[in-house]
């Protein structure tokens, strides 16, 4: 490695460094005060362990990109200021071979991101859907998060708007466990344990209907509601985003010959077609997007060194907002293809890659021009 290629290079990785650390700590602070609530309710150090090493590495899908992103601009834009890339032009460097390292390093991030978004990742959804019913009642609660719709109960969707302790507050509960559908509402909820069973206290809540023989709503100032088997282990048919890579190419190629076959039957326009389509159309635009992330690594780079070499004005100012820009319209256009993924007629799955050519068709304007 020439000296220049190496002053160029140890400057992009001490930036890439602390890039990464900063980035980290920011994308983690949540989990470390979820991670320091569970110390404080006594939950065992083993869960809490695991918990800790498969959610970590999981920021590592953003930060890495991220880092890169930021340090190519900083780097380059503090280089272009400082007449530093003018003087190797007056030299006769290739800025081409300056890039090269930087390039070099992007490339290992891309493969590293493909490994953790496709087996770091997966597994990490599994294991913590799979604590919640590992865990007591005070843990499994903690580990549930407000806001969301959850259905990791038998024959019951649950869904809370704030928790104190074991008080949950604007309860929603969908009961399937009778021969009719129930939906129940309480203003708070007191959750306590009676062996494997969950216990809920309503308070100001309604039942509607009742139960088959009385279809009509009902309300009590407080009510007992019991979950059954709620905290016994129990096997998740697995999600998508729970599938390793090889399991996920297996599920595909399943449905792609599920599809092929329903074809051949002449099922043309028949509704279960349609639902395996969209169900196809999902998990390959699931498996895309493991991909899309990982190349966001190389096309920060590729896009974020011209333009830092560009850039005029003090890097540190002008180069955050660069980084923001381009980071914001890659990631806009995964969540936007993400949203339509079971709309299997616009092919999502190939839209979702949609931010890599843009960058690459940039990076392929620029790097010329700066030169």
């Amino acid at each position: 490695m020439k000296t220049i290629e190496r002053y160029v290079f140890g400057s992009f990785l001490s930036s890439f460094l602390l890039a990464f650390l900063v980035l980290s700590f920011v994308l983690t602070i949540g989990l470390m005060v979820q991670i320091v609530g569970f110390i404080l309710e006594g939950v065992s150090p083993s869960l809490i362990g695991q918990f800790a090493l498969v959610s970590f590495p999981e920021t590592m899908q953003w930060t890495m990109p991220l880092a890169l992103l930021v340090s190519s601009v900083l780097v380059f834009s503090r280089m272009s200021a400082d007449s530093e890339i003018a003087a190797m032009r007056s030299c006769g460097v290739n800025l081409l071979s300056v890039m090269k390292w930087p390039i070099l390093f992007s490339v290992v991030c891309v493969v590293l991101g493909v490994f953790i978004n496709n087996e770091i990742v997966p597994r990490g959804h599994e294991v913590r859907r799979s604590l919640k019913t590992k865990v007591s009642v005070n843990t499994g609660i903690d580990l549930l998060e407000p806001g969301h719709v959850i259905d990791d109960f038998p024959k019951m969707k649950l869904y809370f708007g704030a928790k104190e302790g074991n008080w949950l507050y604007d309860l929603v509960v969908l009961d399937y466990s009778q021969k009719v559908d129930r939906m129940i509402t309480a203003s708070k909820a007191l959750v306590v344990s009676e062996g494997k069973d969950i216990r809920l206290d309503l308070y100001q809540m309604t039942v509607d209907p009742i139960d088959e023989d009385h279809p009509t709503m009902a309300r009590a100032n407080r009510f007992p509601y019991v979950v059954k088997d709620a905290i016994k282990e129990v096997k998740y048919n697995k999600k998508d985003k729970d599938l390793d890579f090889g399991e996920i190419t297996a599920k595909i190629a399943a449905q792609s010959k599920l599809v092929k076959t329903m074809r051949a039957e002449g099922k043309v326009r028949s509704a279960e077609r349609k639902f395996v389509r969209r169900d196809l159309s999902k998990t390959k635009t699931e498996l895309s997007k493991r991909f899309v992330f990982a190349m966001a690594s190389i096309c920060f780079v590729l896009v974020g060194v011209p333009l830092g070499i560009k850039a005029q004005r003090k890097e540190s100012s002008i180069g955050m907002a660069i980084s923001l820009a381009i980071s914001l319209g890659y990631y806009m256009v995964v969540i936007l293809m993400l949203s339509m993924q079971k709309n299997y007629s616009i092919h999502p799955e190939f839209l979702i890659w949609l931010p890599v050519a843009a960058c690459f068709g940039i990076a392929a304007y620029l790097i010329p021009k700066n030169l």
